[in-house]
């Protein structure tokens, strides 16, 4: 069972229910550290699909818990 991300929930945008569309609209994924909605592969990360891990795959959840840069994987080296 994956590990989802604490920040992560699933709203609907506000366009959609403003506009009375909600009901055929699908939830998108939000996250609550960063504040906004996320991208389908940011929501990956969230739900630890693929054998990700947003521990330490994701700046934005570092970030919020106080953890430190320095993930190998994010290709950040300069190399």
């Amino acid at each position: 069972m994956p590990d989802v991300c604490p920040y992560l929930e699933y709203r609907q945008l506000e366009a959609e229910t403003e506009s009375g569309d909600a009901a055929d609209a699908q939830p998108r994924a939000y996250c609550n550290a960063a504040e906004e909605f996320v991208q389908a592969m940011r929501a990956d990360i969230c739900n630890g699909r693929y054998g990700l891990d947003h521990e330490t795959d994701c700046e934005i959840y570092r970030e919020a818990e106080g953890l430190p840069e320095g993930v190998e994987s994010e290709g950040g080296g300069g190399d």
